[in-house]
C-alpha cells in the first residue's frame, strides 16, 4: 500500500482537473425518501453567462425530484411548513455569511360548480384556461417570500426581500405545466414570474421559483443496477460516441427550481476575496402532529396550521446539498441522514474517511476488474480532498488562515464566464475554467468528471504503477448533456415538460 505525495506544482496541475462530486442527489438518504418536498436534488452556482449579466452569480437549488409531468390532480407544490435556504460562505470557514431563505404558502380558492341545486367545490387544480394575464380559473395558488440573513442563519440580521416595482413581499409562483390545453404557451406564461427584487444592503436581483425540466443528465437506472452499462469505459470507438451511447433515464422528469441572480458584490467579502462556497438546505419543525380535524386552507383563510399536520418547535435541517451526489455515492449508508443534518464546518471530523478511503473505486474494480479496471491502491486518497474539503489551489481554494475543510460547491467569481457556444461539458478537465469544479453549470457532465477523478486520474503516473493504465481510462455513464436542452438566459433550466399531450408510446394490442 503506497502513500500519495504530491509536489506543490504537480498538485496544482492535477487538482485543476478535480471533481469528486458525482451526480445529482435524488432520494439519497433513508429519511429524505419520506419527505420528497424537502429533498434537494441539485445545486448550481456559476457566473451568469446571459448577455449583459456577467457581473452576477446565478444560484439554483432544485427540490422535489422525479416529477412526472402528468402527476395530477395534486401537482408539485413545495412545503409551506418548511424552510428552504441557499447559503453562501465567503471566508472559507464552512459557516454561512449570507443566506437566502424561502417560505411558501399554498392556498385553495375553493372554486365550485353547480351540481344539481348545490354549488360544490371541484377536485381539480384548475377549471379552465390559465394565462399570465388571467388566472381566474386557477384553483390552487402558490406564493413565496424571500429573506436575506447576514451572519448566522438563525440569529443573524434578517431582512425582507421585496418586489422592486411595488414593494410587496409576497411573490407569485407559476402553476406546474398541467398541459397545453390548460396553459397554451407555457414559456411565455412562466417568464412572467421572473421577479426583479430589491435585496437590502445589496441591490437589485432577479428571482424565479417554479417547475423546470430536469436538467441533470444521468443513466440512473443502469448505474445503480451494479453499473449495468454497456460501455462504462469509452470502448465504442471514441469518447464522443460512448458518452452519448446510453439513455438519460430522467429525461422525462421535471423538478422545482429556486433560482436567484445576484450581484457578485453581494456574495463576496471584498474585492480581494473572490472565492465563495455555496450549498442549499431544507429544514422542518422539530415537532409534527397529524391534525385530527384539518380545515380548508383557502384564499380567505390561509393560516399555516389548518392543514393535515400541525408543526412547531425549532427548525431541524433534514436536507443538504453542495457538490452534487456526495451524499448519494460518497457517504456510507449509516451516515447519510447525519450528513443531511450537519453543517459544512463539521465535515472533516465526521466524514473524512469517506474521502480518504472511498468505496466507489473498490466497487468498480469488483464489477469490472476483468476488463482492466483497477482501483488505485493509494491511501489515504489525498488526491480527492481538494474539491471535497478544501478547494483547489489556484482555482477555488480560499487563502484565509481561518479556512476550514468543509464540503461546499466553490466558485471563483473572478473567472469570467465562458460563452454558451464555447462551454465544455467536462469543465476544467477540458480546459474550461468556468465549469465544474469551479462552481457548477447546468451543462457540466459531473458524472463523467467524477468517475474519472474517483478512479485516480489525478494521481501522478509514478505512483501505484499497477493501476496507472486504469487511471487513464475515460469512464462514462453513457449519458451526455445536450446544449439544446437548456436556456441561454435566466433561469437557464428549460421549461418543464407538459402533462398533455402525451409523448408516451402507444402500446399495441395483441
Amino acid at each position: 500500500m503506497q502513500q500519495l505525495s504530491l509536489s506543490v506544482s504537480t498538485a496544482l496541475v492535477l487538482a485543476l482537473s478535480a471533481g469528486l462530486a458525482h451526480a445529482s442527489s435524488h432520494r439519497e438518504a433513508p429519511f429524505i425518501t419520506t419527505a420528497p418536498k424537502v429533498d434537494g436534488t441539485d445545486f448550481y452556482m456559476f457566473r451568469s453567462y446571459e448577455s449583459g449579466k456577467s457581473d452576477t452569480v446565478t444560484l439554483i437549488a432544485n427540490y422535489l425530484p422525479l416529477q412526472d409531468a402528468y402527476g395530477g390532480p395534486n401537482y408539485f407544490s413545495l412545503d409551506p411548513n418548511a424552510l428552504y435556504e441557499i447559503l453562501i460562505d465567503n471566508s472559507g470557514d464552512g459557516v454561512e455569511d449570507v443566506t437566502f431563505q424561502f417560505r411558501f404558502n399554498t392556498v385553495t380558492r375553493g372554486l365550485a360548480v353547480m351540481a344539481g341545486d348545490k354549488l360544490v367545490p371541484v377536485p381539480l387544480a384548475n377549471i379552465g384556461v390559465i394565462s399570465a394575464a388571467d388566472n381566474s380559473a386557477q384553483n390552487v395558488l402558490e406564493s413565496y417570500t424571500v429573506d436575506v440573513v447576514y451572519g448566522d442563519r438563525r440569529t443573524g440580521m434578517r431582512m425582507p426581500v421585496s418586489d422592486k416595482m411595488d414593494g410587496t413581499r409576497s411573490l407569485s409562483k407559476p402553476i406546474d405545466n398541467i398541459g397545453n390545453k390548460s396553459i397554451a404557451d407555457y414559456p411565455a406564461y412562466a417568464s412572467s414570474f421572473v421577479h426583479t427584487v430589491s435585496i437590502p444592503n445589496c441591490g437589485d436581483a432577479r428571482v424565479f421559483v417554479g417547475q423546470r425540466r430536469e436538467g441533470f443528465v444521468v443513466n440512473l437506472g443502469e448505474t445503480f443496477d451494479l453499473v449495468n452499462i454497456a460501455a462504462p469505459v469509452e470502448e465504442l470507438g471514441g469518447g464522443e460516441v460512448a458518452r452519448s451511447a446510453e439513455q438519460n433515464t430522467i429525461a422525462d422528469k421535471n423538478v422545482t427550481s429556486l433560482a436567484l441572480e445576484v450581484p457578485i458584490s453581494c456574495l463576496t467579502r471584498d474585492d480581494n476575496s473572490p472565492i465563495i462556497g455555496g450549498w442549499t438546505t431544507a429544514s422542518l419543525r422539530q415537532a409534527r402532529v397529524v391534525n385530527p380535524m384539518p380545515q380548508r386552507r383557502t384564499q380567505d383563510a390561509p393560516a399555516t396550521n389548518t392543514g393535515a399536520v400541525l408543526e412547531g418547535g425549532a427548525w431541524t435541517q433534514v436536507s443538504r446539498l453542495g457538490s452534487p451526489l456526495v451524499n448519494e455515492v460518497v457517504i456510507g449508508l449509516p451516515d447519510k441522514d447525519l450528513f443531511n443534518a450537519t453543517e459544512p464546518k463539521d465535515d472533516a471530523a465526521r466524514f473524512a474517511d469517506y474521502v480518504f478511503n472511498p468505496t466507489l473505486p473498490e466497487l468498480l474494480e469488483i464489477l469490472f476488474g476483468g476488463a482492466g479496471v483497477k482501483a488505485p491502491d493509494v491511501f489515504p486518497r489525498t488526491d480527492l480532498i481538494a474539491v471535497f474539503l478544501t478547494g483547489v489551489d489556484g482555482l477555488t481554494k480560499t487563502d484565509d488562515s481561518n479556512s476550514v475543510p468543509s464540503e461546499m460547491l466553490r466558485l471563483n467569481t473572478s473567472i469570467a464566464p465562458t460563452t454558451v457556444e464555447n462551454q465544455q461539458d467536462l469543465g476544467v478537465l477540458a480546459g474550461d475554467l468556468a465549469g465544474f469544479p469551479n462552481g457548477r453549470r447546468p451543462i457540466d457532465d459531473v458524472v463523467d468528471i467524477a468517475l474519472r477523478a474517483a478512479m485516480g486520474v489525478l494521481i501522478p503516473a509514478d505512483v501505484d504503477p499497477d493501476s496507472a493504465a486504469s487511471r487513464q481510462l475515460k469512464y462514462t455513464d453513457g449519458a451526455r448533456p445536450n446544449p439544446d436542452d437548456y436556456l441561454t438566459a435566466f433561469p437557464y433550466l428549460n421549461n418543464p415538460l407538459p402533462g398533455s399531450p402525451s409523448t408516451q408510446p402507444v402500446a399495441s394490442r395483441s
